[in-house]
């Protein structure tokens, strides 16, 4: 059976997720008006009236074949697969079975959960991540990141973030990864690694990662301050980011939620203010594309595409 979507010739506000497939399709996620799929001519809308188990869309992904995954954690989760001609909504099988595998895809639970979801083509694995050492409060997956090594790192409310390198769970805890000490954990909402294999998790400090704990203080990792407040102001609010990507030019862009993106060069930093008629707008994601474009997912304003200077706003 061959799902045929609405089509439509705008995008809605609320897009939080982009994502272009390896046919060079782009998919744009909403969280109330469920995906688009924008092949260059024609932009199509799919919801719940076509599949969806419902109309938010968390994360984007696609496996070796080519099929799209689109993952929902509110309010209840779910892992739907699109073949190109309909949707399927997978039904996850509790699990004990912990595995690297570099074809498998790492999907988030609901929020509120301490669960992730590993597919391997076959089965949706439901994952429950240890809790850290000495350490038994709740938390939640705001993140999940498969590294060069293809270890897999998890980003939590309010615990930090742990890696998964196919032997042991190891954590790096929230104080460590945070700036607000006494204001309530912001969760670490993103990894990434630089062009030196340093990571960085939601703040301006950047890490060196060992594959096994030093002899000195029993941790695998060094935090290192690197480029201080975001815009070279102290307290200015700027330490903690959304979401970010490293371009081809090995450039750090950081989205902030409130106050537009900055691009650090591994010298200095760049800030670029987005805004919708002089008034600044809310930001959620950062993206870069098969050819190197940047675009960026917003709360309420749509899609905004990076055209060498500057973000604008992207209209079909």
């Amino acid at each position: 059976m061959i799902t045929k979507g609405d089509i439509v010739t705008k995008l809605g506000k609320n897009i939080m997720v982009v994502y272009q497939d390896r046919n060079n399709i782009y998919w744009f996620g909403s969280w109330e008006e469920g995906v688009y799929k924008y092949d260059g001519k024609t932009l199509v809308n799919y919801t719940t009236k076509h599949g969806l188990p419902n109309n938010r869309i968390d994360e984007i992904k696609e496996d070796k074949l080519g099929h799209i995954y689109f993952t929902s954690c509110h309010p209840k989760s779910s892992v739907t697969k699109f073949d190109g001609n309909s949707f399927t909504i997978l039904s996850a099988t509790p699990s004990n079975n912990w595995q690297l595998n570099s074809s498998d895809l790492w999907f988030r639970n609901a929020y509120g959960t301490e669960k992730v979801y590993r597919f391997d083509g076959t089965t949706l694995h439901e994952l429950t991540i240890p809790k850290p050492p000495n350490l038994n409060n709740s938390f939640e997956i705001y993140s999940i990141y498969s590294d060069k090594q293809e270890n897999i790192w998890f980003g939590t409310n309010p615990s930090g973030v742990c890696r998964y390198n196919g032997k042991s769970f190891d954590w790096i805890k929230e104080d460590d990864v945070t700036e607000f000490r006494n204001e309530g954990a912001n969760g670490v909402r993103s990894i990434t690694e630089d062009k030196n294999g340093d990571f960085w998790f939601n703040t301006e400090y950047r890490y060196s990662i060992y594959n096994s704990k030093t002899l000195t203080d029993d941790k695998f990792y060094t935090r290192h301050k690197s480029i201080g407040e975001l815009n070279g102001i102290k307290d200015s609010g700027l330490n903690e980011y959304l979401s970010t990507v490293r371009d081809h030019d090995n450039n750090l862009w950081f989205v902030t939620y409130l106050d537009g993106v900055w691009k650090y060069d591994g010298e200095k930093t760049t800030h670029y203010s987005i805004k919708d008629e002089s008034k600044q707008i809310t930001l959620f994601s950062i993206y870069k594309d098969n050819n190197n474009i940047l675009w960026l997912g917003t709360h309420k304003n749509g899609v905004y595409k990076f055209n060498g200077m500057e973000f604008e706003k992207f209209t079909i």
